[in-house]
């Protein structure tokens, strides 16, 4: 009931400030309602986008939240600014503000090793299992490579959070020890454990009732907790050419590093707050002055891609739950976040003390990005850039590097003829990965066939391409992430296990089939 009074409030508190902003002097061109309004239709227009939010904060004040667009596709239910998104990873700077609140009441310091917290811990270095710290689990430098592990939690699986914890010790390094970035969702799981060992209140209770509530915009910390809410985007993506409603993630394992249901304002609230360096408007703190300057401290150097040369990017640090990076000459604190069929984007200006938010119900970063990129120009005083048509290039060539691996892998299998170097029996079987557990190759006509266990969205044919190596085609085509399957064999000639790679260089990195290593289970022998 809280929660569905705060959208009403949320509702009423909105058309006063909305009003104001149409004489408001603040808002730069490119960035005043009329231009939002105008790029926010031709955006849904070129990337399908059936909905979205936009909010801007400036000097402690939410001058703009506004949503666009439709909750459903094909439906009436209209997109405001207390629609609720997935925000995805942005939600791992609410787990950094969760464990910064028990650092500034003394039950947490962020050099505290984490074996010491979490005694059952192990990764699959001892000495990194010894060293890592706190800081360590928030700061993208344990040695993990990029995403991985993900695939115990996309798509959609039913491993839990001590499963996945757990299975951690099975993945080995891609680096050494804090020499090296790499993006991974599992250790913030870790970090959003220490709240219930710390507290006794579970990561969702405390972020819900000590955070979310507390900033009063009818944000919930998971979808469950959002349920009663009619008020919700519906996730989307492309097929083929086909805008296709998707199902929400149920999962609640990965909560800590991306569960949070958001809307324009209580993004924009959070943004002010983040701001004013964790005061809340009424003059209380949710943490500390001291807690906030080392969430925005570089602690891991980030490599700068090609792309971040357009806005003149040099350096890029992550802190802790947030990057920081230099933008068009301005210090730019930043995150992006992304569910399937839904992504978000945060970025914060601190010398200008504005706070930019963009949510969408299509998992298009070139969407997200077109909007955010226009509104930074607007209040860099850059000259404006046409960003819808630079990402929509861009989009159109991240399809056509997929759409060629497709025709590679299609040209491969032609030229080898589409036969498997061995009979297509000798490949069947269960295979078995330490940390993913059982996938089954089966046979079925005269197909092969690969199903993972422990989700229903993994399983596709397998197409012979050359000697042992496959390629396997997901029958849910929104996954976007076929993989190449490389059989191998033992010194008598049968099949011992298989490796996987993703097919096209355009897979999410989520999907981590390259730190999978299967072995063959012996085949079960029946009881007489």
């Amino acid at each position: 009931m809280a929660r569905t009074l705060a959208c009403v409030l949320g509702l009423a508190l909105a058309a006063p400030a909305w009003a104001a902003l149409a004489a408001s002097p603040v808002l730069p061109s490119g960035a005043r309602p009329q231009d939002i309004d105008r790029l926010a239709e031709r955006i849904q227009q070129r990337f399908a986008v059936p909905g979205m939010s936009v909010a801007i904060v400036k000097d402690g004040k939410v001058l703009f939240a506004k949503g666009y667009g439709v909750r459903e596709a094909g439906k009436p239910g209209k997109v405001d600014a207390d629609t609720l998104f997935g925000i995805g990873s942005n939600t791992k700077a609410f787990t950094v503000a969760a464990l910064s609140m028990l650092v500034d009441e003394g039950k947490l310091h962020w050099d505290d090793r984490v074996t010491d917290l979490l005694p059952g811990f192990r990764l699959y270095d001892p000495y990194v299992t010894r060293e890592l710290t706190v800081r360590d689990l928030l700061s993208h430098r344990s040695g993990l490579g990029l995403g991985s592990g993900d695939l115990m939690l996309f798509p959609p699986s039913d491993f839990t959070r001590a499963e996945i914890i757990h299975n951690l010790r099975y993945l080995p390094p891609a680096s050494s020890f804090r020499s090296r970035y790499a993006y991974d969702n599992l250790l913030y799981i870790v970090a959003g454990e220490l709240i219930p060992k710390i507290t006794g209140v579970s990561w969702e209770q405390f972020v819900q009732t000590r955070i979310l509530d507390r900033l009063g915009t009818g944000c919930a910390a998971t979808l469950t907790l959002a349920a009663g809410n009619r008020n919700v985007a519906a996730p989307h993506v492309v097929i083929g050419d086909k805008l296709t409603e998707v199902a929400p993630d149920p999962s609640t394992a990965y909560d800590p590093a991306g569960s949070i249901q958001c809307n324009a304002n209580g993004m924009a609230a959070w943004a002010r707050l983040q701001l004013a360096d964790g005061q809340l408007p009424d003059g209380s703190r949710l943490f500390s002055s001291a807690r906030h300057k080392e969430m925005w401290s570089p602690q891991t150097i980030v490599p700068v891609p090609d792309a971040a040369a357009m806005t003149g990017t040099r350096f890029r640090d992550y802190g802790l739950g947030w990057f920081i990076e230099d933008y068009d000459g301005a210090e730019r604190v930043t995150h992006t976040g992304g569910l399937i069929g839904m992504v978000s984007y945060v970025s914060l200006l601190p010398e200008q003390h504005v706070g930019l938010i963009v949510l969408t119900n299509q998992q298009s970063g070139a969407a997200m990005s077109a909007m955010m990129q226009t509104l930074l120009d607007a209040f860099l005083h850059q000259p404006p850039r046409d960003w819808v048509a630079v990402w929509q290039k861009r989009d159109a060539e991240q399809t056509k590097k997929a759409e060629a691996a497709d025709r590679a892998a299609d040209a491969a299998i032609e030229a080898a003829g589409g036969h498997a170097f061995l009979p297509l029996d000798a490949y069947v079987g269960v295979y078995h990965d330490p940390w993913r557990g059982d996938v089954t190759v089966r046979k079925q006509g005269d197909r092969l066939r690969m199903v993972f266990s422990r989700t229903t969205d993994m399983q596709g044919d397998l197409q012979a391409m050359k000697g042992n190596v496959f390629a396997v085609r997901w029958d849910d085509r929104s996954l976007k992430a076929d993989a190449l399957v490389n059989f191998r064999t033992g010194l008598d000639g049968a099949v011992s296990g298989m490796t996987m790679a993703p097919l096209s260089p355009t897979t999410d990195f989520s999907f981590d089939f390259q730190d999978l290593d299967f072995t063959r289970s012996p085949p079960t022998v029946a009881a007489h």
